[in-house]
């Protein structure tokens, strides 16, 4: 039996929101819910325990990158897809930056939109293979992670000491890996990923992993070129 996804569609238009409901009507293991942005958006998230979050990036941009931020920060099992009226390079850098774990074009095809969706609930980060896609911000995401750390801004604030294990995960994901994939790789479950980087997080008081890889690569725990 397939589990049910709850999605949150946040956009301060009704009829935005109405249409994205129609549009993924058709997916029947998707709870679709939708909100305002200026109506307690943190409270509607933890009230209905919602798995992944379309958030409207453009409300202004500001805002919704904050709420994106303010989203994964409290609620990290919780996925944010923005979405972007166009789609732009300082837009997909802005929003990694946020955790999200995905940012896509508002005028993106169904099939990509509920593909996007499935794989942010499956604690994938498809934000990776944009990022990928695009050199100018790959090298930009680079070289941020290599000046935090040249300037020490991420030796701080670290709870409690990495296992070798959580360290060969992190290594992993500042490769640019997904959950799946590392699990492929380690020969362990995705969920046992989930749950080592939920304790890698904690540990190092990390808002999300882009900000977990910082903090590894700033106190050497790994190098950003290691495989």
């Amino acid at each position: 039996m397939v589990s049910e996804v709850t999605v949150a569609i946040i956009d301060r238009s009704e009829v935005f929101r109405a249409g994205i409901r129609q549009t993924l009507s058709a997916q029947r293991d998707f709870r679709l819910m939708d909100c305002d942005p200026d109506k307690e958006p943190l409270d509607f998230i933890d009230t209905y325990s919602i798995d992944v979050v379309l958030l409207d990036i453009d409300s202004p941009i500001s805002k919704g990158l904050e709420l994106g931020r303010e989203i994964t920060r409290h609620y990290p099992n919780t996925r944010v897809i923005m979405l972007s009226p166009y789609f732009n390079d300082e837009e997909l850098f802005e929003s990694m930056k946020t955790g999200a774990a995905a940012y896509i074009d508002k005028r993106s095809s169904t099939e990509d939109l509920v593909r996007t969706i499935r794989r942010a609930s499956r604690g994938e980060y498809p934000i990776n293979d944009s990022i990928i896609a695009r050199p100018a911000t790959a090298e930009r995401v680079l070289k941020q992670f290599q000046e935090m750390a040249l300037t020490g801004l991420v030796k701080e604030k670290v709870a409690a000491p990495l296992t070798t294990r959580e360290v060969q995960i992190l290594r992993h994901i500042a490769n640019g890996n997904t959950n799946k994939q590392v699990a492929h790789v380690l020969g362990i479950s995705e969920q046992t990923i989930k749950n080592h980087i939920s304790a890698i997080l904690r540990k190092l008081n990390a808002n999300d992993r882009a900000h977990a890889v910082a903090l590894a690569i700033g106190n050497q725990w790994v190098s950003i070129d290691e495989k």
